[in-house]
């Protein structure tokens, strides 16, 4: 079974049809820039060309990077343009895409989704925490394999700043910090958030896990397992078509 996915981010819309079997991409995926500025508008444009790319015809799941509730409404907009607060994205995106049916979900439990079912957190029970490192940090929050929806843990206060502006990978590029300084600064991160939810697992997401063996060995004295996503980057992408074969 296919179903479209598309992983909306502060930096590109990519999206591809996903094999539901195999929890992996059917086609290779096709990007955009995300537009700036990324209004609920300029960002369903970008969707459509990501999906009119392969000639989708069918169920649509999309990511949104923020607060998501009832799979339609966005609460929160902290990477984009901040008219998306209280924008009917579902509508918005169902509309762009000439009526196909779309299902939005936060982009960190849809990374997260996939990881559980396919990925690093197969199987695993307890306490499961999913950070996907990029323009910001995305986050998914699993216990004993079951979703706490929109944890958004990226925008825990850490040295008086959300976190991700100071652990995000973009921190990263933007003061052209090495890998061994950041890594320092994602150690605090996970520090104070093993303090307030003792996982057993942190799954480190997003672009970054493709390089996990550059940055994971500098972290040191956290007491959970760490361990790169399995899915990588694509793991929105796949998320959100699960969650969208779900709603349908």
């Amino acid at each position: 079974m296919q179903i479209f996915g598309v992983d909306i981010g502060g930096s590109g819309i990519k999206g591809a049809p996903v094999d539901l079997d195999r929890g992996d991409l059917a086609q290779e995926r096709f990007k955009v820039l995300t537009p700036h500025p990324s209004t609920p508008d300029s960002v369903a444009d970008g969707v459509r060309e990501v999906v009119e790319h392969f000639g989708w015809r069918g169920p649509v799941g999309l990511t949104f990077p923020g607060v998501v509730t009832d799979g339609a409404t966005i609460r929160t907009a902290a990477n984009v343009d901040k008219s998306w607060v209280d924008t009917d994205a579902r509508a918005l995106f169902s509309e762009r895409l000439g009526g196909l049916p779309v299902t939005v979900v936060n982009d960190g439990d849809a990374a997260g989704v996939a990881e559980m079912h396919f990925g690093a957190g197969k199987d695993r029970r307890g306490v499961v925490i999913l950070l996907t490192f990029g323009t910001g940090i995305g986050s998914a929050l699993f216990v004993d394999g079951i979703l706490v929806p929109n944890s958004e843990l990226g925008h825990l206060e850490l040295h008086g700043q959300d976190a991700e502006k100071r652990a995000s990978s973009k921190a990263k590029d933007d003061e052209e910090l090495t890998w061994e300084h950041w890594a320092h600064r994602v150690q605090k991160y996970l520090a104070h958030v093993e303090m307030l939810f003792t996982p057993d697992l942190f799954i480190i997401g997003g672009g970054v896990s493709r390089k996990a063996h550059k940055f994971l060995p500098f972290i040191e004295g956290i007491q959970a397992e760490i361990v790169p996503a399995q899915l990588q980057n694509n793991a929105g992408i796949v998320g959100a078509a699960m969650r969208a074969a779900t709603d349908g």
